[in-house]
Order: structure tokens, then sequence, then C-alpha cells
């Protein structure tokens, strides 16, 4: 009886490894992913991007028993980077993120309330992430919008409401004052993925 009841505890456990295994999925950061800043000032709207973000980044999504998703792993974005289309508003920009001192804005990924459907064209969920910027670490709700493009590959694009204040920035003004940036700007990261399973 004794040896019946090893048994069955063995094979148990062994199916319960099994699908511990299975779910651990890895997310390879490919080329083509970007971040994107949209702001406003009293004057008129800007648009600054890091374009071509394609550093080898994995991120690892562990699928918890309630389905929720915890996350490790980050991307590091170099501040240079940033492009507004106006030379101007681009220097300004570098300098208020205090880009010489603190040259990456780093996100780091924490969870997701659900593993995205891969088979589905499009789902939509939300997130947890830590911001890194000047200095100064954040952590944020975030939407997300996952698309699948193949079985393999997808699209995060993730989506929040931020202000300079949260990290202690000062928003950029020019002509003494006249032209004031606001405090809220959105951010967008697209990060395309490949799914190892």
């Amino acid at each position: 009886m004794r040896k019946a009841l090893l048994y069955l505890f063995l094979i148990v456990a062994a199916s319960g490894f099994q699908d511990n295994k299975t779910n651990v999925k890895k997310w390879v950061v490919t080329s083509g992913c970007s971040l994107k800043v949209d702001g406003s000032t009293n004057v008129n709207n800007f648009s600054c991007i890091i374009a071509e973000y394609s550093n080898p980044d994995t991120i690892i999504a562990t699928i918890n028993s309630s389905q929720s998703v915890g996350l490790s792993g980050n991307i590091k974005l170099d501040i240079q980077k940033f492009n507004c289309h106006n030379p101007v508003m681009t220097s300004d920009l570098r300098k208020t993120l205090k880009a010489k001192e603190f040259p990456k804005l780093m996100i780091r990924f924490i969870s997701l309330s659900q593993y995205p459907d891969i088979a589905a064209r499009n789902t939509f969920t939300k997130g947890i992430v830590m911001i890194e910027l000047a200095g100064i670490t954040k952590r944020f709700d975030v939407n997300y919008k996952i698309v699948s493009v193949t079985n393999n590959f997808i699209n995060m694009i993730g989506t929040r409401q931020v202000n300079f204040s949260d990290f202690k920035i000062t928003p950029p003004s020019r002509l003494g004052g006249m032209i004031r940036t606001n405090n809220e700007i959105n951010v967008v990261f697209d990060l395309k993925l490949k799914v190892f399973e």
C-alpha cells in the first residue's frame, strides 16, 4: 500500500514539474521596436521618438495558476536617440531628461493581468512596469494592445500617461517662459517580440 501511494505521489509530482515547465515562456526582443512620447505646449503639440531599438533583450513570462503573468526583463533606451523632428525641441527634451547625467531610460516589466491569446489577431490586457528616468524609478500601470503577426511573433504596444513631475523634472520652456511645455506626456512603446514556448 505504501509503495502504491509513493508511486502515485511521484507521478503527481512529476506531472506538476512538467506543468510548471510549460508555463514559462520566453519573449525575445527583435528589431523594429520604438518608444514615442507625445506632449503639448501652450502653443502646439509635439511628438518625439526613439526608433529602431533592436537590442536582443529577453523577457521571461511565467504564467501563474490564477492565469496572471509574472514578467522578468527590461529594455534600456538611449535618450540621446530621441528625435522630435525639430532640432531645438530635440535638444531641449534631451537636456530636460538629463541625458548627459542619466543617458538611459529603462522600462522593467513586472506583470500582466493575463497571458495574451497568441492565436487571436488582437488582444488587450493590463500590466505593471517600473520606469527609470533621470535617476528616479516609478511604478506604473500600463494598457497593452497585443497584435499577433504570426504564430511566433507578436507586437506588444503599451501606453501610459506620465508627468514630468513624476520624475522630479521641470517641463522645458522657451522665450522667458512664453512657450511652456505641459506636465503631461503620453508614452507609447512598441515591442516586436519572438515567442518561444
